[in-house]
Formats: structure tokens, C-alpha cells, sequence
């Protein structure tokens, strides 16, 4: 008696697609019931997936890993296409089966993978099949393509908006969030890392319900246009109908953008004020996240009647001088007069305020500078051992790759790839093994020039000294050991340090 398995699958989980699913499994019942050497071992089947690829068709690896279990010795299947759309997954596949003595027959195609030209019909019904997806895949992006220049919305809701049936509308909790995140972020100045924290630590709920704010889903809200009424689609797409994955999209195919294309959840204004300076902190090299590392004062002055953050702006002085000026975010915010705090500090007094501070403690120089440079010293000997460029490092690289190379020319002389793959991925081997050469020489080069650590050890104490003595200043550390900075209506001003309890009061 001869086991048999059937395979069925149908593309989509749509009503009328899920009764075929059903007719599939009841044929193949009575098929196998009207012949007496068979005996039906499992119908397996996949509904509401794609014949393109094997990758989430959980019950066809399934039916491929009993078959290596010798459950069955017949697998039977309506078509080609519903075994599989891709050509080489086809041929792979009934190769396997067939090795371990599986046969595979396509019953509207009258193909046996046994048949001694089973093979070559079986290449060329597959190569149909295959051929067939690839202009179902054109007519649906054609037709998703003619949908989105309509203003149609593909996509699904997020944080502020619903998208229903194709449309965007404001929902209201979540649009609260974000002109929150907006205002923090464009017209205070906080960074996005202490906006998550603020957020996680309000209670505040992301829109997959986490209580947990991170400063990646911030930036992903600033840069997101829909919340200005903008709409732009095509940000990804899919550069293979075989596999289905989605890459990013940085010009490979036009994106469609449509301005003023919904109702939005923030100003124009407001909007480009974010992205001015998300633009000039990519540029400097800051990343998006923490603290704006342009200004050392950002979000640190606090107004002591409306606990609001003081907000920058440049003043241009008669003598052609740019200053920067702060001043309550509540008034600049809000368009009125809710806070009367009438106090503006210029960035420079602000700076002489907290160097004030920090001169008021008793320090012994000397220590620190030996400390640090020390630390220093240490950290950089850590970096270059441990480094990703360490030659030990690049040259056990390069031995793997010489193993996959070997591995590549293996496979081909067994036939398991084609010559165009074994090209394919000797050459991308060859290409890393090239770039992984030259990094090689440069870190044997660098190891051979490594006298000049006299040098360094001179200038990081110079540097140290430099800034205990007030001669340079450094944002990074200015940042680090300023609290805040609060200003009151009586004009007098508060100046605390982190870590330290000391309260530096000084007049206005």
C-alpha cells in the first residue's frame, strides 16, 4: 500500500479564493479513495499565502520534512503553479524529493517528477508559472501605483490618524501626543532622548500600547509628513516578485507626494522648525537622539512661574554681533502673553554664570589632569586592541571568507547551484575580500607607526588643563555637569549642577 500526501494551496484568504481551497482538499479525497494501492496519508495545505516563495508556507516544509521522515512516497498536487511559482523552488524541491525516492504529480499538467522527461516538462510548465506571477505582480503595483496618485492611502493607522478604507482621519487622543512631541522638540529644544523619558515618565502610551517611550519612535514622528497634511508613498518597495522582501526606497522607483493632501495635526510651521533641526543635527554628526548637542543650554533654563523651557533665539546687534537670546517657550508656544516672566539671558551670560559656579570649588588640578589623561591613554590602548580593525580580527575575516569561497565551488561542482549563482557570490566574496585586504595593510601600518603615544599623552593633559582653567570650553561637558538653570519674575536666577546639592543664586 503506497502512501500518498496531496498538497493544496490557494493565493489569497478571500472568500471566494477560501471555497476553492475547500473544493481542492474534497478532490483530493475522492481521487485518492478511487485507487485501491493508495492510502492517504495528510491532506497539507496553505491558505491565503503566496506560491512565489517557500518561506511562510508553514504546511509545504512541513509535507517536505515528513516526506525526509519517509511518511509517504507520493505527493500529489493540482498544478504546477500551486506547488510552487518560482522555477528554481520547483525543480529544487522535486530533485530532493526524488532523491529519496518521493515522487511528485502535477495532475492538470500530467507530470510525474519520475517520468524520465519529467524534468523538462516539469522546467518549462514551471517557467509558465513563474512567468504568469511576474505580470500578476506588474498589474498589482500598476494598479496600487494609479490608487496612491488618487490620494488612496496604502498603509495602516499609527499614532494621531485611523486609515480607513483609504482615508486618514485625526484621532484626537493620539494627536495630542504629537503635537506634544513637536513642541517639546522644535520650539523648547529638548532632545529626543529626554522626550522619551519625559513621556515614559507622564504615563504617556505609545500607539502599540507600550508604556515605554524610546528616542528611535520619537524621530520616526518628527520625520513622519502625514502629520502635516503631507502624504508620500513609495517609501519602500519590492525589488524581487520572487521573494517578496521590501527595501527601502532611496530613488530606485518615484515615490508618489501629495501636499495638503489631509487634514493635519501640526502647523507648517511648526514642521519645518523640526526639521531644521533635525537637518542640522545629522549634519554635525549628532545623530537625532538625547539632547541637542548644539546649544549647551537647550532645555536646561526653566521658568520659575511656568516651570515651561526657555527657547533660543539669535539677536543680530548693532555691531553686526549674533547672540543668542532665551526666553519663555510658553509665549513663543502659545502666541499670547500666558507668562509675564519678562526675562531674557544671553547664551554668553549664561555660559559666565555656570563657569562662575564651577570656579567656586576647590579642585586639585593636578590629580584631575593625571586621572583623565590616564583614563584617556587607557581607553584609546582598549579601542585599538579590541577594535573591528585589529588584524587578528581581519585576518580570521579573511579566512571565512576563503572558506565560503571554497563552499560557493563545492556546491557548484554537485550541481546544487547554477553557474550564474556561483558567479554571483564568488564575486560578491572576491569584492570583501579585496576591501577586507586594504584594512588589513592600513592596521599593520597604523601597529608599525605607534610611537607617538609621548605626544598624545602632552596634548590630552594640555587639553584637560584648557578646560579646568576656563580657557576652552567643552558643550559635551558644560552639557554633562549642568541641572538647570531657572529664572524668576524678580529676575534673580537659580543655577544647579547635577549630583550636587548647592543651589549658585545669582542677580538679574
Amino acid at each position: 500500500m503506497i502512501q500518498v500526501a496531496s498538497y493544496c494551496r490557494v493565493s489569497t484568504d478571500k472568500e471566494d479564493q477560501a471555497n476553492s481551497f475547500e473544493a481542492q482538499q474534497r478532490f483530493f479525497e475522492s481521487y485518492i479513495a478511487q485507487n485501491p494501492d493508495w492510502e492517504l496519508y495528510a491532506i497539507y495545505a496553505d491558505e491565503g499565502t503566496s506560491g512565489t516563495s517557500t518561506k511562510k508556507r508553514v504546511q509545504f516544509n512541513r509535507m517536505i520534512s515528513d516526506a525526509h521522515a519517509g511518511k509517504f512516497q507520493l505527493i500529489l498536487t493540482k498544478e504546477v503553479s500551486r506547488f510552487s511559482r518560482n522555477i528554481v523552488d520547483t525543480l529544487s524541491y522535486t530533485r530532493e524529493l526524488k532523491a529519496i525516492g518521493v515522487a511528485v504529480e502535477f495532475l492538470t499538467d500530467h507530470i510525474n517528477s519520475m517520468d524520465s522527461d519529467g524534468e523538462l516538462r516539469l522546467s518549462i510548465m514551471a517557467a509558465m508559472a513563474q512567468e504568469e506571477s511576474r505580470k500578476t505582480s506588474n498589474r498589482v503595483v500598476w494598479g496600487q501605483t494609479r490608487q496612491m496618485e488618487k490620494g488612496v492611502v496604502f498603509g495602516r493607522s499609527m499614532l494621531g490618524y485611523d486609515v480607513k478604507d483609504g482615508k486618514l482621519t485625526i484621532e484626537p487622543e493620539g494627536a495630542e501626543i504629537v503635537r506634544l512631541i513637536f513642541r517639546k522638540y522644535a520650539l523648547e529644544q529638548v532632545g529626543t532622548t529626554e522626550i522619551a523619558r519625559f513621556l515614559t515618565r507622564e504615563g504617556y502610551r505609545t500607539y502599540r500600547g507600550s508604556a515605554k517611550w524610546k528616542s528611535g519612535a520619537i524621530i520616526k514622528i518628527l520625520k513622519n509628513e502625514k502629520y502635516v497634511g503631507d502624504l508620500v508613498q513609495k517609501k519602500t518597495y519590492t525589488p524581487d516578485y520572487l521573494t517578496h522582501e521590501k527595501k527601502a526606497n532611496k530613488g530606485q522607483v518615484p515615490q508618489i507626494r501629495i501636499e495638503n493632501h489631509h487634514d493635519p495635526i501640526i502647523t507648517r510651521e511648526i514642521w519645518n522648525l523640526a526639521q531644521e533641526r533635525l537637518e542640522r543635527n545629522n549634519k554635525r554628526g549628532d545623530g537625532e537622539a538625547g539632547h541637542s548637542n548644539r546649544y549647551v543650554f537647550s532645555g536646561k533654563i526653566k521658568c520659575g512661574q511656568c516651570g515651561s523651557s526657555f527657547v533660543g533665539r539669535m539677536k543680530v546687534l548693532k555691531d553686526g554681533t549674533k547672540v543668542r537670546r532665551w526666553s519663555c517657550g510658553t509665549t513663543v508656544s502659545e502666541g499670547t502673553a500666558g507668562c509675564d516672566v519678562g526675562k531674557l539671558v544671553r547664551d554668553d551670560d549664561a555660559m559666565e554664570m555656570l563657569k562662575t559656579a564651577l570656579r567656586s570649588f576647590s579642585l586639585d588640578e593636578g590629580a584631575i589632569i593625571r586621572n583623565v589623561t590616564t583614563l584617556a591613554l587607557e581607553a584609546i590602548q582598549a579601542g585599538e586592541s579590541g577594535a573591528a580593525d585589529a588584524p587578528e580580527r581581519l585576518q580570521f575575516e579573511l579566512d571565512r571568507l576563503q572558506q565560503k569561497k571554497e563552499a560557493v565551488m563545492d556546491s557548484f561542482f554537485a550541481g546544487d547551484i547554477s553557474k550564474e549563482d556561483m558567479l554571483a557570490m564568488k564575486g560578491r566574496y572576491e569584492a570583501q575580500e579585496a576591501t577586507l585586504r586594504e584594512r588589513l595593510e592600513q592596521a599593520e601600518k597604523r601597529l608599525r607607526q605607534g610611537c607617538g603615544r609621548d605626544q598624545l599623552k602632552e596634548a590630552i593633559q594640555e587639553e584637560v588643563a584648557a578646560l579646568l582653567n576656563g580657557e576652552t570650553e567643552s558643550e559635551v561637558l558644560s552639557k554633562t555637569l549642568l541641572k538647570d538653570l531657572t529664572v524668576f519674575k524678580d529676575r534673580h536666577m537659580e543655577l544647579r549642577l547635577n549630583h550636587l546639592p548647592h543651589v549658585f543664586r545669582f542677580a538679574g
